[in-house]
């Protein structure tokens, strides 16, 4: 089924207001539960496209010994995850930034680790972000990044909504469908790896919605 592309940044508040309102607990914590399995725990780590901060905030939690850069192109999103950061009174650890993945204002080999949860989808041409991700990373870190899967028709994709979204409203399950006609397949993805050359990676349908791409600290 072909890729149908979304808006790259979800910028109105009403769009912000009804991410953050979507349940994304259990997915946000087997992602923590994967980074820390990967071995994350000291260091400078940097987030792409954060959203509104969920997910630094439960790692900065659980991690304490860790400091998190996380951007995001969207200033509603960096808004109200700039509230829950200082809610979580974590300001001296979570230092959000407005900045775009695919040109990131960082030096090479800046950060022991880089994750990402749901960015790629959001990009026309997500191997730009992979090469900024390769470039910032230092070559013995960590690097997670999670993402939708494309589904192999509209039918699969509805039944994906109906089980995951049934109980938010029409605009959330509307996000959430446009966002499963944007993703990538596996197969796309070991392609933008490959010919990235991000190396010791491994690449893998982690559920009946997701895919990752992962590596733990190198040993060099």
């Amino acid at each position: 089924m072909k890729r149908i592309l979304e808006p790259e940044v979800m910028d109105t508040i009403k769009e912000a207001k009804a991410y953050d309102d979507m349940d994304f607990l259990e997915v946000n914590t087997a992602f923590v539960n994967r980074l820390i399995d990967l071995g994350i725990s000291d260091g400078h780590f940097l987030d792409l496209g954060t959203g509104t901060a969920r997910i630094p905030i439960m790692l900065a939690k659980r991690v304490p010994s860790i400091q998190i850069t996380a951007i995001d192109l969207s200033s509603n999103m960096l808004n109200i995850g700039q509230k829950h950061v200082n809610q979580a009174e974590l300001t001296n650890r979570i230092s959000l930034k407005k900045a775009d993945a695919k040109n990131l204002p960082y030096a090479n080999q800046s950060f022991d680790g880089v994750f990402s949860n749901s960015i790629i989808h959001h990009i026309p041409d997500p191997s730009s972000v992979i090469l900024e991700i390769k470039r910032v990373l230092k070559p013995q870190g960590l690097l997670y990044i999670q993402d939708l899967l494309r589904l192999e028709s509209t039918m699969a994709i509805e039944k994906i909504v109906d089980t995951y979204a049934r109980d938010d409203t029409q605009y959330q399950r509307k996000l959430f469908r446009d966002s499963l006609f944007a993703a990538l397949t596996i197969d796309e993805v070991e392609t933008i790896i490959r010919k990235a050359e991000v190396t010791n990676t491994k690449t893998a349908q982690i559920s009946d919605r997701h895919w990752s791409i992962e590596r733990g600290f190198q040993n060099l």
